[in-house]
């Protein structure tokens, strides 16, 4: 039977400044995280010692690149009491959900992502010159030929073969896009060009399969990092995603995402549905807002994205009733349905829950009252604005706050896991240890503690299991233990 499918997702922010004629992206990150940070996390190092980029899936390591060895460990990483890593990745601030139970808790700490990188600005502010100021923008292109990376990650049973995985996923990654796509002006990386596009990262995929994230970005990546035990569990890192202000699209980007994986580990996907040509599928389906393109399979039919993805769903509808699911896998199976009928009515009907929708009633509202053509700028401008983290200039939040823009979750459900991490996976003890025994932390990973009590050796405490660790599980030990020391003891016992 499928294991549970505990998700996360890591988002690269992007990062610009006005007023510094010598703008560096690593040190302004830095900046950023270090203005947030709180002193007592700030001195918790990033455990790097079981992380291995260059281990592949498919059964291979890698040898580096001469020259290309790439070494983070200097810059700033810091893990927050919910449970989250917050960190300078490829001169982006970039920021890890703690580990998630279901869609619904990954949109919460999603969002919470977005108030953390809003409180870093404002930190930042109060003690930089006044007329430098940081923006900050949850989109995934520069507008300049680079792209960065908004990627999800799922607990997957190691046993499952890996063809099976990539067999199955790559039409479901290619055409999925139609509700995740975070919607863009124009076309990047040498793609033909457009006026609007559905996804701002499908132009700068160009491979099936590959250990790489940032250049020669492959649909199925092959990163064998699983972060947890590695005899038992994989993670499949997902990164062809967009970075969504959408809570309706994070929700069911995990959601089915995760019922596909399930069914895959089940055995229950029997059908064939490989595409001819992927990458050329992936352009083809952003390149389309009209979502009729019909593209080729492996065995000579034809489908469009949308057809392909009710395949997917009318399975995973059959697949919850012959198996039981959760309230959330109901919860997505309702909502991918009704996006998808609508979807294949009117696209636009969809502006008030998917971004890449809502994004383009926008620009067509600014076109038409202005005049405007695709290639102006200003529609470039009205395109970033979307996704400004700041709420006050934010053109995502000025939709939700006039009722335009469909919400999952409560703002005081966000606000709350700024501070505090989900109660139901291992979040829970990294974060409150966190909180609670910090100045006795030396260092952290998503799988282990290391503590110093100060009259013994180095303690790790290895948390290899992404579902315990929870409230119900370790509630009784934090009570038990007013200090470190304790905790460590109580452990061994």
């Amino acid at each position: 039977m499928a294991i549970p499918k505990i998700c996360g997702i890591e988002t690269e922010y992007g990062i610009s400044a006005r007023g510094q004629s010598d703008f560096n992206p690593i040190l302004t990150s830095s900046l950023l995280i270090n203005a947030y940070a709180k002193p007592a996390f700030k001195r918790v190092k990033w455990d790097y010692e079981e992380e291995n980029p260059l281990r592949d899936a498919r059964g291979f390591e890698r040898a580096p690149a001469e020259g290309a060895v790439e070494d983070d460990s200097g810059l700033v990483n810091i893990i927050l009491p919910n449970g989250s890593r917050y960190y300078v990745d490829h001169a982006h601030p970039e920021y890890s959900s703690p580990e998630c139970s279901n869609p619904f808790d990954l949109v919460v700490w999603d969002k919470a992502g977005e108030r953390i990188l809003e409180h870093s600005v404002a930190a930042a502010t109060m003690i930089m010159p006044e007329q430098q100021r940081i923006s900050i923008h949850k989109n995934n292109s520069d507008g300049k030929g680079n792209s960065y990376g908004c990627h999800e990650n799922y607990l997957v049973d190691r046993t499952t073969p890996f063809p099976d995985l990539v067999k199955h996923l790559i039409p479901f990654f290619v055409t999925r896009q139609i509700y995740t796509g975070a919607g863009k002006v124009g076309a990047e990386n040498n793609a033909d060009p457009v006026d609007y596009q559905i996804s701002q990262r499908a132009d700068f995929f160009e491979v099936e399969v590959g250990l790489e994230t940032t250049f020669k970005r492959p649909i199925i990546n092959t990163r064998d990092e699983p972060h947890a035990d590695p005899e038992i569990y994989r993670r499949l890192h997902v990164i062809v995603g967009d970075a969504n202000m959408s809570e309706v699209a994070t929700f069911l980007k995990a959601g089915a995402t995760a019922l596909v994986l399930q069914m895959i580990e089940d055995d229950f996907l029997t059908d064939d549905m490989a595409l001819l040509e992927p990458v050329k599928a992936m352009r083809a389906v952003s390149h389309d807002p009209g979502c009729t393109t019909a593209l080729e399979l492996v065995d000579g039919r034809k489908a469009t994205a949308v057809e392909l993805q009710w395949e997917y769903f009318r399975l995973a509808k059959k697949y919850a009733q012959d198996n039981e699911v959760d309230h959330s896998s109901e919860a997505v199976l309702d909502r991918w349905e009704h996006v998808l009928e609508a979807l294949e009515n009117d696209p636009l009907t969809l502006s008030a829950e998917l971004d890449w929708v809502a994004k383009l009633s926008l620009l067509e509202a600014y076109r038409d009252r202005d005049g405007l053509d695709w290639d102006a700028p200003k529609l470039r401008l009205v395109d970033l604005q979307y996704h400004d983290i700041d709420q006050k200039k934010s053109l995502y939040a000025r939709l939700v706050s006039s009722g335009k823009m469909e919400r999952l979750v409560s703002e005081d459900a966000v606000r709350r896991a700024v501070d505090h991490p989900p109660e139901d996976t291992r979040a829970y003890f990294r974060g409150e240890c966190l909180r609670r025994f910090s100045p006795m932390i030396v260092a952290a990973s998503w799988d282990a503690l290391i503590f110093d009590t100060g009259d013994e050796p180095l303690r790790k405490v290895p948390t290899l299991e992404p579902g315990r660790g929870t409230k119900k599980h370790v509630q009784g030990l934090f009570d038990a233990s007013p200090d470190s020391s304790t905790l460590i003891a109580n452990l061994g016992a």
